[in-house]
């Protein structure tokens, strides 16, 4: 398998300048690849400012929908660069992609307050912001996030749905 890791990685490479079609379907056989160095490649373009919104949003998908690619070791790293994706001025869609994924991360450290900076943020979308608070509350009522959640209820736009979540769990 490093083998093919090592093909795959050098294929991507060299078709930097080629069309984002050619790129991702590099990475569409990376997603058949069961190795521990997949992951930090993916990071690597996830990270990319240059690269591609196409090919980072393919790959926030690949970490979020669980192709197996991602092993609990990896968590930390992937919800860091996911939250550094939603906090930095990016495409909104990618942005949009980051706040969806890190509903898989809640319980890794700095990503709640990440997901509540951007539901609180009265500049962002109310989309972008949407998709924040979801997944902050896929977190479940633990202490963090309840504190934020009140903190949430106070806002105009999301205010009423906080409420009504504290409200399903059961919190005042």
């Amino acid at each position: 398998m490093a083998d093919e890791l090592t093909r795959l990685v050098n294929e991507y490479r060299a078709r930097a300048s080629a069309t984002v079609t050619s790129r991702l379907d590099v990475l569409m056989d990376l997603e058949r690849v069961r190795h521990p160095g997949v992951v930090p490649f993916l990071l690597e373009l996830l990270r990319d400012s240059l690269e591609s919104d196409e090919v980072r949003i393919h790959v926030v998908k690949q970490l979020r929908n669980g192709t197996g690619v991602l092993v609990p070791a990896n968590r930390p790293g992937v919800a860091v660069a996911l939250s550094h994706v939603l906090t930095r001025a990016s495409a909104e869609e990618l942005r949009l992609q980051a706040a969806l994924a890190l509903g898989d991360f809640t319980d890794v450290d700095g990503v709640l307050s990440s997901l509540s900076a951007i539901s609180l943020a009265a500049d962002e979308s109310l989309d972008l912001r949407y998709a924040a608070f979801t997944s902050l509350e896929r977190s479940g009522p633990t202490a963090e996030s309840v504190a934020l959640l009140r903190q949430i209820a106070a806002d105009e736009a999301f205010g009423n749905a906080a409420r009504n979540v504290l409200s399903a769990w059961h919190v005042n």
